[in-house]
């Protein structure tokens, strides 16, 4: 009889797992499905370039029924796993809830924006992790600059043209530094603008940026966003931002109309809903063979990784040290994860996942970026260059590659589009003013 496995997940890490399971699956040998409430895995390291408009944000999706045509695919959320009974409660898109019963269950289900308690945040701010934010943030600074250009009042106007991004990180850093130079490229079209007027202000509440490379390498960083005329606030938390009036916990206050959180990632709240074991910080408690454990011991048929898992990181000096939330980790421990499940089908031995941290890229904008690579720190356009060519070669299927090479190469011969498309996100807004009477235009 056929394997029932079960993918909680279609982020990178189950898109990555359940392809390539099947491609080694054995006819009839097991049926993989997977459930995602969205159709589709985004690639999260190219946000950036597409709400600066670099690539089209499509290219930066990958459909899942597309890659994953050996699986089932279940759209719907899961509001239970219960190990006892061996199933996934799901409550579809539409209609009545569902039961998926297995034989082997893999939890990836990723993480979510971790906030803070801050008056006036939820109202106020954007997060950065989905392709829908990321669109609606290009149209939101294209927006202000036409409703700047527009504007006769100055307070008007300077509350326009202030961006805040809170939280320093790899994520808030590539946010600022791409959208910072779409708008620096689009205002030249705005003779009623100058750059001078714009402000973009980057609150980290610790002493550096970007903890994921060297010091001397965040420093440049910082330096490079200066000279840019980018305000970088270290040691400096976001306190208030009630009706876009910004509190800074060094005293500063102004007015904001565009307020952009990426202070990080928690685990997804939905593992609260599970009788599986959770650490302090909620996520999912594994050995490094990626096997749930509790009490010490693995249970059986059950396994995860990602950024809601605890994965011991097995080539660190600290025993305790666990594998960080990367999607450098999320790839490999697919790999890890897709040759474990098969082997435990076939009655063979799971392998332990290690994995040494090679390194990070990050792009600052059009031909700027930062690198460091197996210890080698590479700056400017070397760096922007290695970001490019590394995360082309990891984004899924040549489809996906292929498109955003050609996206790469005409941005080389045209110029950037910076046409904002605001209808998008209120579609019937036109249609009910004009149902209802009102002027439309």
């Amino acid at each position: 009889m056929a394997q029932r496995i079960v993918v909680v997940g279609g982020g990178q890490l189950g898109l990555e797992f359940a392809h390539r399971i099947t491609k080694k699956l054995h006819p009839g040998e097991a049926q993989v499905t997977v459930v995602d409430p969205r159709s589709n895995m985004t690639y999260q390291s190219f946000l950036p370039e597409a709400a600066a408009g670099s690539i089209e944000p499509r290219h930066a999706v990958i459909p899942l029924r597309r890659v994953l045509r050996r699986c089932r695919i279940v759209g719907g959320t899961v509001t239970r796993i219960s190990h006892a009974d061996r199933t996934v409660s799901v409550q579809p898109l539409i209609g009545p809830p569902r039961e998926l019963p297995y034989d082997q269950l893999v939890v990836c289900p990723g993480g979510i924006t971790r906030t803070a308690p801050v008056p006036g945040l939820a109202e106020e701010a954007v997060g950065f992790q989905s392709i829908g934010e990321a669109i609606w943030l290009r149209n939101r600074v294209l927006e202000r600059l036409d409703v700047a250009a527009a504007t006769t009042d100055h307070a008007t106007r300077d509350r326009a043209l202030t961006f805040v991004f809170v939280g320093g990180g790899y994520a808030g850093v590539e946010a600022v530094a791409e959208l910072e130079d779409m708008a620096r490229d689009a205002i030249r079209y705005y003779p009623e603008l100058t750059l001078a007027q714009m402000r973009w202000v980057l609150v980290e509440m610790a002493d550096r940026i970007m903890p994921e490379v060297d010091l001397d390498l965040a420093r440049y960083t910082a330096r490079e966003l200066g000279m840019r005329g980018l305000d970088v606030r270290l040691s400096c938390q976001l306190e208030s931002c009630v009706d876009g009036h910004v509190v800074l916990s060094d005293g500063t206050e102004f007015e904001c109309d565009t307020i952009v959180w990426t202070a990080g990632l928690k685990p997804s709240p939905m593992l609260r809903d599970t009788d599986l074991p959770l650490d302090d910080r909620g996520r999912v408690v594994c050995n490094a063979r990626l096997q749930v454990v509790e009490d010490g011991l693995p249970l059986p048929g059950v396994w995860s990784a990602g950024d809601s898992a605890a994965v011991p990181d097995l080539t660190s000096p600290d025993p305790t040290a666990l594998c960080g939330p990367t999607a450098q980790h999320a790839v490999r421990q697919a790999r890890t994860l897709a040759r474990n499940v098969l082997a435990t089908l076939r009655g063979g031995v799971p392998v332990e996942y290690r994995h040494a941290y090679v390194g990070s890229v990050a792009s600052l904008g059009l031909h700027k970026g930062v690198a460091q690579v197996y210890g080698v720190k590479v700056r400017g356009w070397p760096a922007w260059f290695m970001h490019r060519s590394y995360h082309m070669t990891r984004i899924p299927t040549l489809n996906r590659k292929v498109h955003v090479i050609a996206d790469w190469t005409l941005a080389l011969l045209l110029s950037r589009e910076t046409v904002a498309l605001g209808e998008l996100h209120e579609p019937r807004q036109r249609f009910e003013r004009a149902a209802t009477g009102q002027r439309t235009s």
